[in-house]
């Protein structure tokens, strides 16, 4: 990944809507340019999905979660990515193994979450933080 790619990405994070012309613009090359990386990028898995940032009025939280030393990881988290209102999961390093970021129509949503996540029996605690605002970059 070099330079271009990586100006191409700022601009797609920032906006994935934004056409391939005005991208090409932006960083000086050609829409035909740009297409053929963000399709490269998208094979080799760097672009993995694209997405939307929603301002909805609802309570957003990170409900950081640890689970037992001998526990998959990597199955809890696929299982809680199911869960509605759960944005996106993070497996983590540090205290906590997997971080939910929800967003919930108001805090009895994030409190049946965090009960949802400790119902789970691999699931060792919770600490949950309410998200008060968010900046794009």
């Amino acid at each position: 990944m070099d330079e271009l790619d990586r100006r191409i990405l700022d601009t797609l994070r920032r906006d994935a809507r934004t056409p391939y012309t005005e991208i090409a613009n932006e960083v000086g090359t050609s829409e035909g340019t740009v297409r053929n990386r963000v399709e490269r990028m998208m094979d080799e898995g760097v672009i993995e999905r694209f997405t939307i940032s929603t301002h909805t009025g609802n309570v957003k939280a990170m409900i950081e979660v640890s689970v037992a030393v001998d526990v998959d990881t990597k199955a809890v988290s696929e299982r809680m990515a199911e869960w509605e209102e759960v944005d996106f999961v993070w497996m983590v390093s540090g205290e906590q193994d997997i971080v939910l970021v929800v967003d919930a129509t108001d805090t009895r949503g994030v409190n049946d979450l965090i009960t949802q996540a400790r119902d789970q029996e691999e699931v060792v605690s919770t600490q949950t933080r309410l998200i008060l605002d968010e900046q794009l970059g």
